[in-house]
């Protein structure tokens, strides 16, 4: 497990698997609420967790969480022509990969030592700065 790492990314997928209490991924959380680490999340997959919310939860609980995240100590990313242009080349390179876990990669790149996600294709292809956690 990558606790002694200073910096992350989160994936929609891990602050879903947060807010759904899941232990796993609490230790992460924890670091960066506490000033042990730094959080981030890009502004792309900040909407693909909105509307992931929206979708199973309704528009009033993913409002509410989409807030909590933004006032949270994890560090809303906006992508920047660099992150947009590492995105699109990670895309062209993976087919398999979404748009939205492309900007996460990109993200990793440019502002984190390890990115924190749930989609397997990822960790194929970050290598040991991904860390997959299971959906449980």
């Amino acid at each position: 497990m990558s606790l002694n790492v200073r910096s992350y990314v989160f994936d929609a997928g891990v602050i879903s698997l947060f807010y759904a209490g899941e232990k796993s991924v609490k230790p992460y959380f924890d670091r960066v609420y506490s000033g042990r680490a730094r959080g981030c999340v890009n502004e792309v997959n900040l909407a693909e967790f909105y509307y992931k919310t929206a979708e199973k939860l309704g528009m009033t609980v993913a409002e509410l969480r989409y807030v909590q995240v933004r006032r949270s100590k994890i560090r809303c990313v906006p992508p920047n022509e660099q992150t947009t242009r590492r995105a699109a080349v990670w895309k062209v390179q993976r087919r398999d990969l979404s748009l939205a876990d492309c900007f996460a990669l990109a993200t990793r790149e440019d502002k984190a030592e390890t990115l924190l996600t749930t989609d397997s294709p990822l960790k194929d292809a970050g290598g040991r700065t991904v860390v997959l956690i299971p959906v449980p």
